[in-house]
């Protein structure tokens, strides 16, 4: 069994975006686009609204459609994106929410160009 990284000898434990910051049902979303921010960049848009239900936590809401590509592909980018706000949420104001838009030429990018234009875009729209 292979070593995580971290402490050696420590297992690194679960890392993952908690379920109540998620968003996941449909009309969750459709809220979100009715009234919120929006700013787009190269490969991401990301809307941004008040989270309604608790304005303590962010809540994130992910949207990659097949033309992105294959599952394999857009489960990667899902990853991505969920890895980007968990390492940013402690920075970010509380009590939104925000969906974020995979095109179709995300498919090419990388983690760090991920990271870097979604954190670009929630500065923008944190300045809006």
């Amino acid at each position: 069994m292979a070593e995580a990284a971290g402490t050696p000898g420590q297992p690194l434990g679960r890392q993952c975006l908690p379920r109540q910051m998620r968003l996941r049902k449909r009309a969750e979303y459709l809220a979100i686009q009715a009234s919120a921010k929006k700013a787009s960049g190269r490969h991401y848009t990301v809307l941004r609204s008040q989270a309604g239900r608790d304005p303590e936590i962010w809540r994130l809401g992910v949207t990659v459609s097949r033309k992105v590509g294959n599952a394999v592909v857009r489960n990667r980018i899902k990853r991505w994106i969920r890895e980007g706000f968990r390492r940013r949420v402690d920075r970010e104001r509380r009590g939104f929410a925000v969906v974020v838009i995979a095109r179709p030429s995300a498919a090419g990018s990388s983690y760090e160009e991920t990271a870097r234009e979604l954190a670009w875009l929630l500065e923008r729209l944190g300045r809006r």
